[in-house]
């Protein structure tokens, strides 16, 4: 046995896939007044920067939330304050449940180009640009959402990544975090991205499994939250998107023309309920994401299932209020998707 191995969170091993045994629950003693101070990696993780000002990025409303302009309604969440938070705090519980793994492909010590296609905040692409200060690092997204300053070896592109690219090519890593749900092309963004990586250069897809799940009958069969996820997998279809697209990616990857194609899967807890403490953790900055997910998601797409508003405003608050007082021990599936190009011969 490994030393310090913690028995309760058996998915402390990078060799480890976090999907091969259920999640220990807490029992009444486990839980501490101070266990939820993050780990050293979180600090840094959080953005402390201001916006991108400039006059050419505009922004659209609707149902009190900003949307970018540009493209509007190709991404159907809002790209305001409260969302940039939620990215953030996504950001440190991913961080947390891989114990400060950025990503898997195997891309060596010096990698020259990576880039970071629908980049948000810019928070990921930010601190690889720090981790690997000789690489040129780019971000690209439709919202203009991206810190002023930087270092120097990173910048960012106000672009659609369905598009033609015009980003360069010879990539070291083209790397994506939970977008693809969001795009309606998915094969076409893999197929762009083997065209534009170098031979022997690497993709990664990182995403939720869009699937609610749990592994005991703690979950009951008429639960809203399982049934926010059939919904909102319903209603996102009706717009040409996979929700839980991440389940499939090898096939999507296999087609663009990438082998030694691999996946590590998490089980990532919604709430506070399992054993470890780190997972706790984690269960907690994922409640608070999936809380203001469905603040976002449900009055704007929601309207595609033939719902009123006082229907949606129902579920809606049934639904965050079970959010918050279910006792289930219900988690996501987690995804980390990386393959390569071929080598040159």
């Amino acid at each position: 046995m490994e030393p310090n191995r913690d028995l309760d969170d058996p998915w402390g091993s990078e060799e480890m896939t976090g999907s091969s045994g259920q999640i220990a629950v807490a029992g009444p003693d486990d839980i501490q007044n101070d266990e939820f101070e993050t780990s050293d990696f979180d600090v840094s993780s959080i953005s402390s920067f201001g916006s991108v000002s400039s006059s050419i990025y505009r922004h659209a409303y609707e149902n009190g939330r900003r949307y970018h302009k540009y493209r509007y309604g190709t991404y159907p969440i809002p790209n305001d304050e409260t969302e940039q938070n939620r990215e953030d705090i996504k950001h440190v519980a991913i961080l947390e449940l891989t114990r400060g793994k950025y990503f898997f492909a195997p891309i060596g010590d010096h990698p020259q180009k990576i880039i970071d296609l629908g980049t948000g905040t810019g928070t990921w692409a930010i601190e690889i640009a720090e981790m690997f200060p000789s690489a040129q690092v780019v971000g690209c997204d439709l919202s203009p959402i991206q810190p002023v300053w930087l270092p120097s070896n990173v910048s960012f592109i106000i672009d659609d990544i369905e598009d033609e690219w015009a980003h360069g090519g010879n990539w070291d890593l083209v790397h994506s975090r939970q977008v693809f749900p969001t795009i309606r092309n998915a094969r076409g963004v893999c197929r762009q991205s083997f065209s534009h990586l170098k031979p022997g250069g690497w993709i990664e897809v990182q995403d939720f499994g869009g699937i609610l799940r749990c592994d005991d009958d703690t979950l009951s069969a008429d639960s809203l939250l399982s049934r926010f996820h059939e919904m909102t997998t319903e209603a996102l279809s009706k717009r040409g998107l996979v929700w839980p697209i991440a389940n499939g990616m090898e096939e999507i990857l296999t087609g663009a023309g990438f082998v030694n194609v691999q996946c590590k899967k998490f089980k990532c807890p919604v709430g506070t309920w399992p054993k470890a403490k780190r997972l706790r953790l984690v269960g907690l900055y994922i409640r608070s994401s999936f809380a203001d997910l469905m603040d976002a998601l449900v009055p704007r797409i929601f309207p595609a299932l033939s719902k009123s508003q006082q229907q949606i405003e129902e579920f809606l608050a049934s639904a965050q209020h079970e959010l918050l007082t279910t006792d289930a021990h219900i988690y996501l599936d987690y995804f980390f998707w990386y393959a390569q190009k071929p080598p040159a011969d």
